[in-house]
């Protein structure tokens, strides 16, 4: 990597960087006395900063979304023809490559039938709860309004998605925030509330999500919110048996079903998305981060019919879906969706998320078994966890400051992990994995490696 093809003097690309940039979720007091880190080039799993610093990125970017991995010359291609050929245009009329991603994409999804495009996952969110909100207006003489969310779940950084965000910590003094989001209890079998395991501890979890709709009054909820697995609330899966019977609340409240496959959409599991790994059918489901892999900005609300519909009455100038995003119009991202979604296919991604799901589970399990400091190992696919505790009988869970350390270990040698951070007060204790989906089993064992040492010298 010859950092020159980037910059003649890195040195001053870095105190530019120090002195305008602002960089998203970072303590800028640091930089006073060391360099921001500036990434120039990816291929593969790999990336390397400024200073010709290779890394092995098991975080797809930082935030779960290059799943196809860095320096793919096709994606590059592709976006460049459509964007050459029409950049743009504002998302009441169509273009070619929106048209024909919408259909690859609604084949991938028995049951839905409508692609709304937007920019970013926060984005995508928000139009789905604006859904929500014209739907209680138009059909409920606008009663039906309140969103449920849960505990550990987050869904973007508006206001309105804070306020269906299960963080308190990220929530921190940016409110107040939109009435009518209403939090319900998380499913994390490990910090179980009653003590109850299994299916018990489902059929209980589930029942906690009832017991708020009718605290509510269910003629006053108009969806419910959940990611299908819980991400930077701590990798949490649900236990068998939650999500059938929060798809049986659902219909038997007339709720529609609102699932957030930001991060777990487009093969971060081993199925195109996260909630297809439970059998339900959601009613709207959001994606953003793995649909272009961080090529192109581009973010989905999907629908059924049945939502869509309810949009159709032309005997009411107030009844279609009044919003647009801007850049929902570009070419960029539908383009680099189409080829994404084929290069998963032609190199069986899906497949490979699952088996090297397995190594990675496997290989945290071994450090579980050398760590007692390992309370737990959880996830699906290449979305794994591990939840760092003092003691595993008290469940107490590891100073926060001790857990960014091994972060920090881990970067200086040469990967990059992630860790819950400014989440849930107490329980940022979880280190994250999610590389991309073409990583290999000597990619994974030298994460975990890295990882084993780290926790040798942190905590001995």
């Amino acid at each position: 990597m010859d950092t020159l093809n980037f910059a003649n003097d890195p040195g001053h690309v870095i105190e530019a960087d120090r002195a305008h940039v602002w960089h998203h979720i970072s303590q800028h007091k640091v930089y006073e006395n060391i360099d921001p880190r500036i990434i120039v080039e990816g291929r593969g799993l790999r990336v390397w900063d400024i200073k010709g610093k290779e890394h092995i990125d098991a975080v797809s970017g930082g935030v779960w979304t290059v799943n196809i991995g860095y320096g793919r010359e096709r994606m590059g291609r592709a976006i460049s023809d459509a964007v050459t050929k029409m950049c743009f245009f504002g998302g009441a009329l169509g273009t070619i490559p929106g048209a024909q991603f919408a259909e690859m994409l609604i084949a991938k999804m028995p049951g839905l039938d409508r692609v709304y495009y937007a920019n970013s996952g926060s984005e995508a969110n928000e139009k789905a709860f604006k859904m929500v909100r014209q739907i209680s207006h138009k059909h409920y003489g606008g009663k039906k309004s309140k969103i449920l969310y849960r505990e550990r779940d987050y869904h973007g950084t508006t206001i309105a998605n804070l306020s269906a965000g299960g963080q308190d910590e990220r929530n921190a003094q940016y409110g107040p925030f939109v009435p009518g989001f209403v939090r319900v209890p998380h499913c994390l079998e490990y910090r179980s509330q009653d003590g109850t395991l299994g299916e018990e501890y489902a059929a209980n979890a589930a029942r906690a999500i009832e017991d708020v709709i009718l605290a509510e009054g269910a003629d006053t909820i108009g969806a419910l919110c959940l990611e299908p697995i819980t991400a930077g609330g701590g990798i949490i899966v649900p236990p068998k048996g939650y999500w059938e019977r929060v798809q049986e609340l659902c219909r038997k409240y007339d709720i529609l079903l609102h699932i957030d496959e930001v991060v777990c959409g487009l093969g971060r599991t081993g199925a195109w998305f996260g909630y297809q790994q439970f059998g339900v059918q959601p009613d709207i489901v959001t994606m953003a981060k793995g649909v272009a892999s961080g090529y192109a900005a581009i973010s989905c609300c999907v629908t059924t019919n049945t939502v869509f519909e309810m949009f159709k009455d032309d005997t009411d100038k107030l009844s279609y879906f009044r919003d647009i995003s801007t850049f929902g119009g570009c070419t960029a991202g539908p383009a680099a969706a189409i080829e994404n979604m084929r290069i998963i296919e032609e190199e069986d991604l899906l497949g490979n998320s699952t088996a090297m799901g397995a190594h990675l589970s496997g290989n945290l399990h071994a450090l579980m078994d050398k760590h007692k400091w390992i309370g737990d190992v959880r996830g699906m696919g290449l979305f794994q966890g591990a939840e760092l505790v003092v003691d595993r009988d008290t469940k107490e869970p590891l100073d926060e400051k001790k857990v960014q350390a091994i972060v920090a270990d881990c970067m200086a040698q040469g990967i990059i992990i992630g860790a819950t951070n400014r989440s849930l007060p107490g329980f940022n204790n979880t280190l994250l994995f999610a590389p991309s989906l073409i990583a290999t089993k000597d990619d994974l064992n030298q994460i975990t490696d890295a990882v084993d040492q780290a926790i040798t010298r942190v905590l001995g």
